[in-house]
């Protein structure tokens, strides 16, 4: 009995052959949408961390509060007039402790990527498939960034419950403005620092030299009128100072604006702008001046 062969069939799409314009498959990856997914994914992994070990947020928010409270009741029987024009020690200490928590906090930004390069983590990464070896960095600014701007909102709080009162809401917008910038700007160098020092006891003694002498070389804890006069000079130089004195001023002043005179400088006067300016170019200094130890680490 013959059978009848039939011809195998065939894959081919002939559908796809007559109209490949409407079967063509965009192979272009979207290198963007992958970098935040990366960027994100990575700054979740930091804020894990963090709820699975709060101790260090928890006690960044009650050592400030305790400031408050302890230095304001030191200095509440000070002398009419040695603080401004304000008699509440409180209320003038409490832009300098919302700014010095920042601060620290920022400097120790470095410290999570330091134990990842002595862990081998951040081997890892760099040998992951990433669209960018930089969300790394931007995760770490990410995560300690937005800790600052929740220890402020605490500070501001506490402070406000004190007796410092409360700025308004554009008040309110400018605090997180400053806090933001000097944030962003010693992330930088801390970041920077992780890259560059062998490891974490080096990058720890950085940080303990480095902490106090700056919160005393400023005018967190008294008025430049206060300071000897070479003391004035540093204080005046330290960044700190561009950030504590315009928020103090928030504090002091209900009417501020970009003109407002917040600090008088050995050189001249020093309106809320300029200190804003000085913030933004001292941020800007500091990602550039780490790039190219970022670019030979990460590359």
């Amino acid at each position: 009995m013959s059978g009848t062969v039939l011809p195998p069939k065939s894959d081919i799409n002939w559908q796809q052959v007559a109209s490949p314009q409407v079967y063509q498959v965009d192979a272009t990856p979207n290198v963007f949408g992958e970098f935040v997914q990366e960027t994100l994914a990575l700054t979740r992994r930091l804020f894990i961390q963090l709820q699975r070990r709060p101790s260090t947020l928890i006690a960044g928010i009650i050592q400030p509060v305790m400031w408050l409270v302890l230095f304001g009741a030191l200095f509440q029987n000070a002398p009419k007039g040695i603080f401004g024009n304000t008699t509440n020690y409180g209320q003038f200490l409490g832009a300098g402790v919302i700014v010095f928590t920042a601060f620290a906090g920022a400097l120790n930004a470095g410290l999570p990527v330091m134990f990842d390069r002595e862990f081998g983590f951040l081997n890892r990464l760099l040998v992951a498939p990433l669209v960018s070896r930089f969300s790394i960095v931007l995760a770490s600014a990410i995560f300690i960034i937005s800790q600052s701007l929740l220890q402020a909102a605490v500070i501001v709080t506490a402070a406000a419950f004190l007796g410092a009162g409360l700025p308004n809401v554009a008040g309110l917008g400018a605090i997180v403005l400053i806090v933001f910038l000097l944030a962003l700007g010693v992330t930088a160098i801390s970041l920077g620092l992780a890259f560059t020092l062998p490891g974490h006891i080096e990058l720890i003694a950085v940080i303990f030299v480095s902490n106090l002498p700056l919160l005393f070389a400023s005018t967190a804890l008294a008025p430049l009128s206060f300071m000897p006069q070479w003391l004035q000079v540093v204080a005046t130089l330290n960044p700190l100072s561009y950030a504590i004195e315009p928020i103090r001023y928030l504090y002091l002043h209900k009417d501020w604006g970009l003109n407002s005179v917040v600090m008088h400088a050995f050189w001249g006067d020093v309106t809320f702008g300029a200190a804003l300016l000085v913030l933004l170019g001292f941020a800007v200094v500091a990602l550039l001046s780490i790039q190219p130890q970022l670019r030979r680490t990460l590359a």
